[in-house]
């Protein structure tokens, strides 16, 4: 049984370059969420965990086990949000990335999240997201005409909006950076810096 000292928490960052928003809910993925999370951070940003309401997550971790179609979920860490999306003040954040996992599913209806995503989307902000995080992207109207890549169960999503589906671990257009899968983390991560160190020196 997990404890409440097994809750990952973010943690002050008195140097910071930034905040960036890393929005997830229940059954968010642990790699795609604690990647960007741990990576971000090293780079001096602080990033601001933004959720449906402020509390405890779970997290789920996806393997695909040889012979099967689908992925096979389990349970992962547990984690804490900071900041619920009613609350976002989106001027604030440098930046915004949307997890991976089941969480996009449910949390693309929440129209203060799909506020935030449109706002920042409107106002140059880099943007980012991993497997089925384009789901929120999607609902957000913001990925009409771009290239992007996403888990390719997510192809239809993402086309029916209008973009246009690349196969491969990640993909540039623009100010948005997204990201097939988990194990394309440090690549999404490598991309998503470099826009945010290009908005820095405008």
């Amino acid at each position: 049984m997990k404890t409440e000292s097994s809750v990952i928490r973010s943690t002050p960052n008195e140097s910071i370059r930034g905040k960036i928003l890393l929005v997830i809910g229940d059954a968010t993925e642990v790699v795609d969420t604690l990647y960007p999370w741990m990576r971000l951070q090293e780079d001096n940003y602080q990033v601001v965990i933004a959720a449906p309401e402020v509390r405890t997550y779970s997290m789920v971790q996806h393997q695909r086990p040889e012979g099967w179609d689908l992925t096979q979920e389990t349970a992962g860490y547990l984690i804490e949000s900071d900041i619920a999306f009613a609350d976002i003040r989106p001027e604030e954040y440098a930046g915004l990335l949307v997890s991976g996992g089941r969480a996009p599913e449910y949390i693309r209806y929440d129209e203060h999240l799909i506020r935030a995503v449109r706002w920042m989307v409107e106002a140059g902000r880099p943007i980012g997201s991993v497997c089925h995080g384009i789901e929120v992207l999607a609902t957000a109207d913001v990925i009409d005409g771009k290239r992007i890549t996403t888990v390719p169960k997510c192809q239809f999503d993402a086309e029916v909006c209008g973009a246009t589906y690349v196969a491969g671990p990640v993909m540039v257009d623009g100010q948005l950076v997204t990201a097939r899968g988990s194990r394309d983390g440090w690549q999404w991560m490598r991309e998503f810096i470099k826009l945010l160190r290009r908005k820095e020196d405008q």
